[in-house]
């Protein structure tokens, strides 16, 4: 897998993440905990994609 492939495969699963924080966010019965693990796996991407996009 080339770089810019692996890099587009990280911005599709943080959208991905984006999409699942927002709708955890909207339902009332979704624990706080869970909300706070997807942001963080959201955050942990974009980090990977930031430093990624640099060396390139």
């Amino acid at each position: 897998m080339s770089l810019s492939s692996h890099v587009m495969e990280l911005k599709k699963r943080h959208t991905s993440l984006s999409d699942k924080v927002e709708k955890a966010q909207r339902s009332p019965g979704v624990d706080d905990l869970r909300i706070a693990e997807l942001k963080k796996q959201k955050l942990k991407l974009k980090e990977e994609i930031q430093r990624l996009s640099l060396t390139s």
